[in-house]
């Protein structure tokens, strides 16, 4: 057994915000909401079924994503002198990780990286690598076929942040 070195693009969506950067980081916030990691616990020290997990987890995300991680990058980033703001997070479901998590636990890479900053004229964008652009390099089509809905569900969370979908 050797290691594989897979070479793979991704397609990098920047998206303006048209509004504000703190207004656009409050919606996005509240349209993806933080993981209710110790309900999970919960669930998983009683060994719940994975229906009451499905359910949790669709209670928990109502444009179908949540926030695992984030962190003020500007807050380090200024350390070093005057920044603009930007914040990072990383969004997901592991309900939909679940279903690509059965063919290649290697997706557990599936959380998405996104950010949401200002630019050098104070305008404020939404960053996001393209999700079929990223699972499509597991060369398994079920896989892949998660990433394609996983780009609808994030255009489908752009627009309802007023978000232009491209």
């Amino acid at each position: 057994m050797s290691t594989r070195r897979i070479n793979h693009e991704a397609v990098r969506l920047e998206v303006p915000a048209r509004a504000s950067f703190a207004d656009f980081r409050a919606r996005y916030e509240e349209a993806v909401p933080k993981v209710d990691l110790e309900g999970l616990g919960r669930l998983v020290a009683r060994g719940a079924g994975w229906p009451e997990v499905e359910a949790a987890a669709e209670a928990g995300a109502p444009h179908g994503f949540m926030r695992y991680w984030e962190t003020d990058a500007a807050a380090v980033m200024g350390l070093a002198g005057p920044v603009r703001p930007c914040v990072t997070y990383l969004m997901g479901n592991h309900t939909i990780a679940r279903r690509m998590f059965a063919h290649d636990p290697g997706v557990m890479l599936a959380p998405l990286r996104t950010t949401i900053h200002e630019d050098g004229d104070g305008a404020a964008w939404f960053t996001i690598d393209l999700p079929s652009s990223r699972f499509g390099s597991f060369d398994r089509p079920a896989v892949a076929a998660v990433g394609r809905e996983l780009d609808d569900k994030v255009a489908a969370l752009l627009a309802h942040l007023g978000a232009p979908v491209g």
